[in-house]
């Protein structure tokens, strides 16, 4: 059975009656991650920042051993689905990513935006493993369709910001290979309804 480990910014599970939000970190599994700008910043509305981010991003999901299915960077967030080998390299990666992203876009705007990413709930960013095949492809298709969504152009592969490393087919029957969908926990939004 693969360990769950739970990080959260208090020791405190609840805050007025709702759960408070934590990071999950396991292994073999397929994730969704996503972060924002403070104040939907446009941050990355020049291609200078828009490499910066790409060139982090490349260098420390390899490192930390995640391997993205497609990524999505506007102008003020992001968006990435993937599997995560090793569930406890999220958090370093996440935070040498946002770190070093933060650090290399401000000196470029020659600005200090700090915090740099910050969204709903003061959490620099949400992740969330995925449940079931279901998730999985309502994920991509959300990630991969952001420039559409968005009215950047009218087909995502004009937009050169969504890259596609894992076709949604084969990422889907690796997954089940590997057991990397968290089978069996509740997703709110399945419950109320399609």
């Amino acid at each position: 059975m693969t360990r769950t480990r739970k990080s959260s910014s208090s020791s405190i599970r609840f805050f007025k009656g709702k759960h408070r939000f934590e990071h999950w970190y396991r292994d073999n599994q397929v994730y969704f991650i996503t972060a924002c700008c403070r104040d939907q910043y446009a941050a990355f509305a020049t291609e200078a920042a828009k490499a910066i981010f790409w060139d982090r991003f490349t260098h420390y999901t390899r490192q930390q051993l995640f391997t993205p299915w497609v990524t999505t960077l506007l102008d003020n967030h992001y968006h990435v689905l993937g599997y995560c080998k090793i569930g406890e390299q999220l958090g370093p990666m996440m935070r040498k990513l946002h770190g070093s992203v933060a650090k290399l876009v401000n000196d470029l705007l020659a600005i200090r935006r700090i915090p740099f990413w910050r969204g709903a709930g003061h959490q620099d960013y949400f992740d969330g493993c995925i449940r079931d095949e279901r998730q999985c492809r309502r994920a991509y298709l959300y990630t991969l369709t952001q420039s559409v969504r968005h009215c950047i152009c009218s087909n995502w592969r004009d937009y050169p910001h969504t890259r596609v490393e894992v076709d949604l087919e084969p990422g889907v029957r690796r997954a089940h290979e590997l057991g990397a969908f968290l089978e069996g926990v509740p997703y709110k939004r399945y419950e109320r309804g399609a």
